[in-house]
């Protein structure tokens, strides 16, 4: 396993410079000068003089090396700053936002709390809801709740978050004004009501974001869990005198969760991608509506960084959820 996984991430590195020259070359292909919002009256030699200071009139194989070497060396070296006493990073350039003329690191650094927040308890909360239902919806096929599950699941399929985001927007703030409607991120826990606070204003989105990932995940459980109920295994289980629970939270549990890993660790990093339709909806200052505003402002410098950080998290958990194949099945082999 420890070899496999060394040649995993052996593998992963050219993987992810291949994509990091691919979306770098894409989006400078793409329309966008980073002195379009420069007022006019500013002289062309100060706007020349800035974009030199962007590195924005450099070829676009330099661009990208300077790009590489702030993504991997720079900014690292800022994360550890004051870690030995001394500022390691000091004179070294950053990775500038073309819109706030701010290190792009710390732009995602602030938003980032907000997502995890929001997105990260919502998808936690609808993994620990749909395990159970797929669960009981298979043992109990055709039963009243796999009937209502499964109804339920249809909804959260069907309905985009567009539409359910307003709707508990409508119910729950204007009519029954049980939660705020507008997400408060200047919010600062720091006393018992503004922890209560805090939660009133992520029950909604959370509330959103769990039926999406709920509906998604429960049906994969209920139909891997229906896979292995009629294998032989299970049978030859029940025949040595195992209970009933022993059968299916042990043994087809453990082989069901194969498949459903995959989709649980892909999803996984979406958390941190962030949710873009509910955070624009209910107001949510996360990494969604930075990666929307970025693109609105033809910022590149900032759509580069977060779609390549999207990138090395997916290659990341997929070898996180192929080494919990073989943890799980122990008939998995890898080396």
């Amino acid at each position: 396993m420890l070899n496999y996984t060394i040649r995993r991430l052996l593998i992963a590195i050219p993987t992810l410079l291949f994509i990091s020259l691919i979306i770098f070359s894409l989006l400078k292909l793409a329309p966008g000068d980073p002195m379009a919002q420069i007022p006019l009256t500013v002289p062309p030699e100060v706007k020349e003089k800035m974009r030199e200071a962007l590195g924005a009139n450099k070829p676009l194989i330099v661009q990208y090396g300077l790009w590489l070497k702030q993504f991997f060396m720079v900014e690292p070296l800022h994360m550890l700053d004051g870690w030995f006493g001394t500022h390691m990073s000091d004179g070294m350039q950053r990775v500038i936002s073309w819109q706030t003329r701010s290190p792009v690191a710390d732009i995602i650094t602030q938003r980032l709390p907000q997502t995890l927040w929001v997105v990260g308890l919502a998808y936690v909360i609808g993994v620990l809801i749909a395990l159970p239902i797929g669960i009981v919806s298979a043992y109990r096929q055709y039963s009243v709740f796999d009937q209502v599950g499964t109804f339920v699941s249809m909804i959260g399929y069907s309905v985009p978050p567009f539409f359910s985001g307003v709707l508990v927007i409508v119910i729950f703030a204007v009519k029954l004004h049980w939660f705020p409607s507008i997400y408060d991120t200047t919010l600062k826990v720091d006393s018992w009501s503004a922890f209560v606070a805090q939660l009133q204003q992520m029950i909604m989105p959370v509330m959103v974001l769990a039926l999406q990932t709920t509906a998604q995940i429960s049906r994969y459980m209920r139909s891997s869990m229906l896979d292995n109920l009629g294998q032989d295994y299970v049978r030859t289980a029940r025949a040595k005198g195992m209970s009933e629970a022993v059968v299916v939270l042990v043994h087809v549990l453990r082989n069901s969760m194969i498949p459903v890993i995959t989709v649980i660790a892909l999803g996984v990093p979406g958390i941190f991608g962030g949710a873009i339709i509910t955070e624009q909806i209910f107001k949510v200052n996360g990494i969604g509506q930075l990666l929307i505003t970025a693109i609105y402002a033809n910022d590149l410098p900032m759509v580069q960084t977060l779609t390549f950080i999207f990138a090395v998290l997916i290659v990341l958990f997929n070898l996180i959820a192929d080494v919990l194949y073989g943890i799980l099945d122990p008939r998995i082999r890898y080396d």
